[in-house]
């Protein structure tokens, strides 16, 4: 079956020629205004040159004529002002979202509440971005932190047409992680030993013979990222088959996609790694009589990833060169001593012989190994399957009422996934060495772990969802006297989602009205409400009402305007207060917040010295007040055309408010409520803090023939400025205050660079080090010795700790301050070179692994940035090339890396300026060349249209700190990815 699905070939379709946010489309050169486009927006559809504001959109069968792409919102952060590839103007995302998309917003599809993962580029015909809260009212409390709308292709054509696609292409590694090999990295541990008063570990002898390399299986030298366990490169291949037709009663298309992904991995059962895809979607349209139409919708997904057992890569960042320490990975075993007929009894009773010569090596301590479980571990496969339905009606009342219709929608969906295994056991044997004649052989083998090969797959990690959603509404569109343009909405909306393992629902239920007015479409004026529901607050305030208030003047259509060189010039202001339940949670807990809890988890007391009572005790009290959240926002935007389509601009500004963020214990009330027995609290949880997001959001986009070249720039971004308006804190110096500072400040200490020799009295009798007294005590953890981090004591009390943290930055977590992204197309002929990139501006991060989100400092305040020990190096960590740049007294000037310890540096640890990186960066995303056969070539014949292309992805990254940002740590690595392919329609 594989074989014949790989067969059908892919449709790849069409290109944007201009930034998605402008009101005009450019097809070969040839301008048309798209008043006569209709953009899909919730719950209705409008024209585009009707937008006001908030609001962009791509249409995706242009774009893929020039832009082949893998999934559905790639590339989208650069075409689309206001989107950076993770929210809409900087808002965080539903945590409790069961629906796939818990880092997303809400993404709807044909009308649905969906995975944006289980739709693909070549089944959609438009994306729409609802940013602005007067955009997204009309989908409740769930749709508050804005909205993308997908709408899938439909049958369109009469008769019948078929469009393929085939693709192939190698994803390349950018940069794997540089470790020392085993005799530099004994080298340097032997320092860290010495540097904290401790004999050396390893011999001279040691290090040579592991720098030899003249018995490997004694003296290994792993090297994880070579080529005998890594491929230079790795395929991908998916081909399409779209087939769609139909008369004048009944239309249909259906999508066929099979996609297969290799791995990096070149080893054992490792090589045989490999994630595909197996999708079929579909649907009818049916024009059942002259006042009612139908219309039906279906998809399946089956999905497979295949693995080996193990964590290659996570053990690639942390298991040392040398280690186990006697023992390879793997080991020949022609090294055992003939006579050690013990040992060789033991080993010929293994499960486990690769080739029947190796066998794994290991320790009492390490009775795994990364190569091991590549080879003996057994396999894995993730299984989902999707299965997704829904049908609709739309019934023209305009008999009853001129003017008005009614739509209504029902879905189910249905996921499920789970996991089969072989759970194969292995074992791993621990030699004896000796020395024969300045010959190494085995002697003895301790054999640890028993042995299993089971031919049975188990299941695990088994779980379901469903989807139930329903729709309904009146629509109402009529113009009087061709000048007085009147449109309006009654709506009723549900959508509930069932998860295995939850016990609440997911569930969104809201009614809506929306009516609009525009003049000729010079004025508009817009009112929309949605009243929504939530079972997370307590009775009598589950129930809120949200307005949207929007006017618009389109300036290009005065009188006073005529015969200038403005084409189009849409003003319009907005003002919101959505109320939304998202946010409605403390922690992990998002239900009965407003009820006082109670806990028995803090220990026990006993009754007459035998009898145990388990203690309760307030964790919260009642508070019937708790109410929503509310999305408080003003925008205002500005929407033109220039000297006849030559320069298209959309501008947005924002400001908006979330207002009444739930605390737990607010400090209004009395401290003594709080911190008694097992750190009990009669304090409510209560709406308090404010968090303020305001921006601007922009496209220009200008085209120009040149000559026989028909040249598109697009130019988006967003500049994106975010703090807490108010925040509950009680702090004892201002410069650690959260209210006022970004939302995703990042905290840690002022590094003043290393401690030297003369910051200490050295006492020789003891060889140790001891701080002047004039400096600050440390107390951030570890000893203190010269090469450690110098931090500033900022409040002056003579200690270094918590309430020395100050502000050190802007994370990113909601978007950097500033966004960019370009695309230019060149059209010559037949030839079409697409281009596009994409940046960031303005944030940072640590190389530490991690910082603090507040200035309190304490464990849960981590936020770790995922680069394991690669830059920062301690304990028994496995050093980096990195580690040499490690202070000495000699390097003392120009080190670039604390001095090495083998115990824990908490100090040298901690997130500071000494770790800090800028992010910036841009990245040329992709370039594509694509030629168009000349179309009178298949006149008369069974193909139609013909074209292929190559194209490129993640090409090249211009930053200062580009290795930095390209080089993955403890996963699989970034990637390049280049690709052939064709495209036919027939």
């Amino acid at each position: 079956m594989k074989t014949n699905i790989v067969l059908f070939a892919m449709f790849a379709v069409s290109s944007l020629t201009v930034n998605a946010q402008t009101a005009y489309e450019i097809t070969d050169g040839v301008d048309s205004t798209l008043a006569k486009k209709k953009v899909h927006v919730a719950f209705r559809d409008k024209d585009a040159d009707q937008l006001l504001g908030g609001i962009s959109y791509v249409d995706m069968e242009e774009l893929q004529a020039k832009d082949y792409t893998m999934s559905s919102l790639e590339d989208m952060y650069a075409l689309v002002g206001g989107w950076n590839g993770n929210n809409l103007w900087g808002m965080d995302n539903d945590r409790l979202d069961n629906n796939d998309n818990s880092n997303l917003p809400v993404v709807i599809i044909d009308g649905v509440k969906r995975p944006s993962n289980n739709v693909l580029p070549s089944e959609i015909e438009q994306i729409t971005f609802l940013k602005g809260a007067q955009a997204v009212v009309l989908y409740g409390a769930k749709g508050a932190k804005g909205a993308i709308l997908i709408t899938t292709k439909r049958g369109k054509v009469d008769g019948l047409q078929i469009k393929a696609n085939a693709n192939t292409g190698f994803h390349v590694a950018k940069e794997f992680p540089e470790y020392l090999g085993s005799a530099e990295y004994m080298k340097l541990y032997n320092e860290a030993r010495v540097n904290d008063g401790l004999d050396p570990k390893y011999t001279q002898m040691d290090i040579y013979n592991h720098a030899a390399g003249i018995n490997p299986y004694r003296y290994p030298n792993v090297n994880y990222y070579s080529d005998e366990y890594i491929r230079k490169a790795y395929n991908r291949s998916e081909g399409t088959l779209e087939i769609q037709g139909g008369g004048a009663r009944a239309h249909f298309y259906t999508n066929i996609n099979y996609y297969r992904l290799e791995d990096l991995l070149n080893f054992g059962l490792a090589k045989e790694n490999y994630t595909d895809r197996f999708s079929v979607r579909g649907n009818v349209d049916l024009v059942i009589n002259r006042l009612v139409k139908g219309y039906a919708n279906a998809s399946a997904t089956f999905y497979n990833a295949n693995k080996n057992k193990g964590d290659f890569w996570g053990e690639a960042a942390t298991m040392r060169p040398n280690f186990p320490e006697n023992a390879a990975p793997l080991i020949d075993i022609d090294m055992v001593d003939p006579n050690a007929s013990k040992a060789l009894a033991i080993l010929g009773k293994s499960l486990n012989l690769l080739d029947g010569k190796y066998f794994p090596g290991g320790t009492k301590a390490t009775m795994t190994n990364a190569i091991a479980d590549c080879y003996f571990g057994g396999r894995t496969r993730d299984v989902s399957r999707q299965f997704q339905f829904d049908a609709g009606i739309d019934y023209d009342m305009n008999k009853f009422v001129k003017g008005l219709s009614f739509k209504t929608l029902f879905s189910i969906d249905y996921a499920a996934k789970y996991g089969l295994s072989y759970d194969n056991k292995y074992a791993v044997f621990i030699p004896t060495w000796s020395n024969y004649n300045s010959k190494d052989v085995i002697v003895g083998i301790t054999q640890q772990n028993d042995e299993v090969v089971t031919g049975n797959m188990s299941m695990s990690n088994s779980a379901y969802r469903q989807t139930i959603s329903w729709n309904g509404h009146f629509d109402y569109d009529r113009t009087f006297s061709g000048k007085h343009h009147v449109a309006g909405m009654l709506l009723a909306n549900m959508y509930t989602t069932t998860a295995s393992g939850e016990y609440h629902r997911y569930a969104n239920a809201n009614v809506g009205l929306q009516a609009g007015y525009d003049y000729m479409g010079r004025y508009f004026a817009d009112l929309s409400l949605a009243g929504v529901h939530s079972a997370r607050l307590p009775k009598g305030n589950r129930d809120a009402l949200s307005p949207s208030f929007t006017l618009g003047w389109n300036i290009a259509k005065e009188s006073f305007m005529e015969g200038s060189s403005v084409d189009d010039l849409l003003l319009s202001a907005s003002y919101s207060n959505l109320n939304e339940d998202i946010d409605v949670y403390m922690g992990s807990k998002y239900f009965y917040l407003y009820d006082a809890l109670w806990s028995t988890a803090g220990g026990s007391f006993k009754w007459n010295e035998v009898t145990s009572t388990d203690r309760t005790f307030s964790t919260m009290s009642k508070n019937p007040a708790l109410d929503f959240i509310h999305r408080k926002e003003y925008s205002v935007s500005l929407r033109g055309s220039f000297f006849n389509k030559l320069l298209s601009t959309d501008f947005t500004f924002f400001n908006t408010d979330m207002s009444g963020f739930i605390i737990q214990n607010p400090t209004i009330f009395p401290s003594y409520l709080q911190g008694g027995l097992s750190g009990s609290s009669f304090k409510p949880a209560i709406n308090n803090d404010i968090q303020n997001r305001k921006g601007l959001d922009f496209s220009v986009t200008t085209q120009k023939q040149l000559g026989k070249v028909h040249t598109t720039l697009g130019i988006v971004g967003t500049y994106l400025q975010t703090k807490y308006a108010k925040y509950d804190e009680l702090v004892e110096y201002d410069y650690q205050k959260t209210e006022g500072r970004p939302l995703d400040a990042m905290w840690g200490y002022k590094c003043l660079g290393f401690y030297s020799v003369s910051d200490f009295n050295y006492n020789e009798g003891t060889g140790k080090y001891t701080l002047k007294s004039e400096l600050p005590t440390p107390k951030i953890g570890g000893t203190i010795q010269p090469g450690d981090l110098k931090y500033e004591d900022v409040n002056n009390d003579n200690v270094l700790d918590n309430k020395d943290l100050v502000y050190l930055g802007k994370s990113g977590t909601y978007g950097a301050p500033v966004t960019l992204g370009a695309n230019l197309t060149l059209k010559y002929r037949n030839f079409t070179l697409f281009a596009l990139g994409n940046g960031q501006y303005g944030a940072k991060s640590v190389m530490n692994n991690y910082y603090y989100n507040n200035p309190e400092g304490r464990q849960e305040d981590k936020v770790y940035t995922g680069f394991g020990s690669y830059y920062f190096m301690s304990g028994e960590a496995k050093y980096s090339v990195n580690v040499r740049g490690r202070w000495t007294p000699e390097t003392a000037d120009v080190a670039t890396h604390p001095r090495l310890t083998t115990l824990g540096s908490a100090n040298n640890e901690a997130p500071s300026t000494f770790w800090l990186f800028s992010t910036n960066r841009f990245n040329i995303r992709k370039v594509q060349l694509t030629y168009d056969f000349p179309k009178e070539k298949f006149k008369g014949k069974v193909v139609n249209a013909l074209s292929i292309y190559v194209n490129g992805n993640d090409l090249l990254t211009i930053s200062k700190n580009r290795k930095l940002m390209e080089t993955t740590v403890g996963y699989a690595p970034q990637t390049r990815f280049y690709n052939l392919g064709v495209k036919v329609t027939l």
